[in-house]
């Protein structure tokens, strides 16, 4: 963190754990601390009705912004909750929608990270009067200055179980010196503990669910969701699916298509409205295309260069040469086969703990 407590900071308060003891130790590290809230839930297509704890931008929200006024009010700091509805039902509902319809399995977080909560969210608060010089988070990653360049660079948070730098490769480079993750040293299990030692009233509240855990299908209109064919690779109808945007590359699950071997998903045909499917060993490939790219490095790679990559947001990280790297396209060739590459996700690059930046991937071979 910064060493200048003169700074005010904004802090994203989800009203989850981790959100909550960010804001504690910048508060305890002297810090004037301010909490923002995104108000993302409209009440329209998409609402959540389960019970419990949603994903933190899918709703319903109020037992969040509960949760996050107590704990500003634990702390003692000013809480605002700061209208983002519009812009988030454009841009991430509708591009989530958008993808999938167009055969595609897209990344809300890796959308809303970027374009709302590290965009409209500072915006628009600091557009309602709210002051404040730095923006933090509950985020499980590290901003530091290399020594070398004197740039500010992201880095993978120390707990490999929590790090989240995969959600953040599309941050604009020239944010990060505003930005403070206060939890990018530190492991789940001690971020639980700190937030008991303070009394936190969130000190035990459950992990929000992953948006993907959600019934996402609520999000679309019923005349999307089309029956069509379940084709092999030969193109000969072995089954019925409910709609390909129920469906994903790597999945086996609900085919209802029963024989000797298992069958996979691998591929969706949006323009026939058919899911394609395949043995297991069809869903492995070497290379990937990505474009809509990002870089955090100071310049865009021109050269084929070794790095790591990763291919969703539970992978691990996996050798490979990339190519290309300028502000259009770039081609990965990993070392080993990956299974299930999935047009429509997010592949993210490094090297070690540096982040070097990402894309969406529009192609496997």
């Amino acid at each position: 963190m910064s060493s200048d407590t003169s700074l005010t900071v904004a802090v994203g308060l989800s009203g989850g754990v981790d959100s909550a003891v960010a804001a504690a130790l910048l508060v305890e590290a002297g810090y004037p601390v301010v909490g923002l809230t995104m108000a993302v839930y409209d009440g329209g297509a998409g609402a959540c009705s389960s019970g419990g704890r949603g994903h933190a931008c899918y709703g319903p929200e109020e037992e969040d912004l509960a949760a996050a006024r107590a704990v500003a009010a634990h702390l003692g700091i000013a809480h605002h909750a700061i209208d983002v509805r519009a812009e988030y039902r454009t841009a991430v509902l509708d591009y989530f929608t958008g993808e999938y319809l167009k055969g595609r399995t897209p990344n809300p977080c890796v959308r809303c990270n970027p374009v709302v909560k590290f965009g409209v969210l500072i915006e628009r608060a600091k557009e309602q009067g709210v002051q404040f010089d730095r923006f933090a988070t509950g985020h499980y990653v590290r901003v530091e200055r290399q020594a070398d360049s004197g740039q500010m660079v992201l880095k993978r948070g120390v707990d490999p179980r929590k790090d989240q730098s995969y959600f953040l490769y599309g941050l604009r480079r020239e944010l990060l010196p505003d930005l403070i993750f206060p939890l990018g040293r530190l492991t789940k299990a001690e971020v639980r503990e700190r937030a008991r030692q303070l009394n936190l009233p969130v000190a035990d509240r459950i992990e929000s669910q992953d948006f993907m855990s959600e019934d996402y299908t609520t999000l679309f209109r019923p005349d999307e969701i089309k029956p069509g064919p379940i084709l092999d690779e030969t193109g000969r109808e072995v089954g019925r699916h409910e709609g390909i945007v129920r469906y994903t590359i790597g999945q086996r699950k609900g085919l209802k298509i029963f024989g000797a071997d298992p069958v996979y998903v691998v591929a969706i045909d949006a323009a026939r409205n058919a899911v394609i499917v395949g043995p297991r060993e069809r869903l492995y490939s070497r290379v990937l295309e990505a474009d809509r790219l990002n870089w955090l490095v100071p310049a865009p790679l021109t050269a084929p260069v070794r790095i790591t990559a990763r291919i969703r947001s539970h992978h691990a990280a996996a050798p490979a040469t990339l190519e290309g790297g300028g502000s259009d396209r770039v081609r990965v060739t990993f070392d080993e086969p990956q299974s299930a590459i999935t047009p429509g996700q997010a592949t993210v690059f490094y090297d070690g703990d540096l982040v070097l930046g990402g894309g969406i991937i529009t192609a496997r071979h």
